[in-house]
């Protein structure tokens, strides 16, 4: 079986072949709600269907549309990947990563993973956008499971004291005033967390909670891009605020959202 490096360079290639673009710069993985917000970009050059390249899976979530944009932005090849997939859906740690090690090898050194999440602290409201600076992983899995990568990558053994570079932080925060940053923890879903979990990772020490974004940082940092993270707090994790969850307030809170969202990623990719 092809190994997950070679299949992630088998569709590099054809993903270069099918844009026309030689290399990317950044790879921008969309989450629920931040794909409205990307219109801000302009119209992209080309829209690959992701499925159509070797080792990608069609998303079945709704607000993930299965599709590569290409664009040219600040000086920059952009890819922006507008439908992740995730552990729940039944896929493995390497089809998830996937979409990333495949941008990492069409040339992108710099990879911003976005996410809707529940909000921990109370004083950080749906429709905010917070930097991810940690995280904690609780999937029970990691993209570096397996057979140890071939030679010419680097170890399994992958260091992640910096996984959110604190290079690309401090340029966000050069360029957009007034961001929180938090940490976010990762869970497999697909249901929603219960109260009693929810102090389990307050206790942690998070402030965000999702089921998506630790196994591409992992993966993206592993490859030696450099990792920028952003959350769009959606709602209250449960029994922060009170009330029942659900998926279509994910969506309707990145709609709600999607002209501050698209304007602070026009902001933030010219600095990094």
């Amino acid at each position: 079986m092809t190994n997950p490096y070679e299949l992630a360079q088998l569709a590099a290639n054809e993903l270069r072949n099918l844009s026309g673009i030689d290399a990317y710069d950044v790879a921008v993985v969309l989450g629920s709600g931040w794909r409205e917000g990307a219109s801000a970009f302009g119209e992209p050059t080309n829209a690959i269907p992701a499925a159509s390249l070797s080792g990608f899976v069609a998303p079945t979530v709704p607000g993930h549309s299965g599709q590569i944009l290409s664009l040219d932005f600040a000086g920059k090849k952009v890819a922006l990947v507008s439908g992740r997939v995730h552990l729940y859906e039944g896929h493995s740690a390497d089809e998830v990563v996937h979409p990333v090690r495949t941008l990492i090898a069409a040339g992108a050194r710099t990879v911003v993973l976005t996410n809707a999440a529940g909000g921990l602290d109370p004083t950080i409201g749906p429709g905010n956008a917070v930097v991810i600076r940690d995280q904690i992983n609780f999937t029970g899995t990691s993209p570096m499971e397996g057979p140890p990568p071939p030679e010419g990558y680097g170890s399994r053994f992958v260091d992640l004291t910096d996984l959110y570079s604190a290079h690309l932080r401090s340029a966000v925060h050069g360029a957009v005033a007034d961001l929180a940053e938090g940490v976010y923890l990762g869970l497999r879903g697909p249901h929603y967390e219960t109260p009693a979990e929810i102090e389990m990772a307050r206790a942690m020490g998070a402030t965000l909670v999702g089921m998506s974004t630790v196994l591409e940082a992992i993966a993206a940092r592993h490859l030696g891009a450099g990792v920028l993270g952003f959350s769009l707090v959606s709602n209250y994790a449960a029994g922060v605020a009170g009330g029942p969850l659900d998926h279509a307030e994910v969506l309707e809170a990145g709609q709600a959202a999607a002209t501050s969202l698209g304007a602070l990623l026009t902001r933030v990719l010219p600095v990094l």
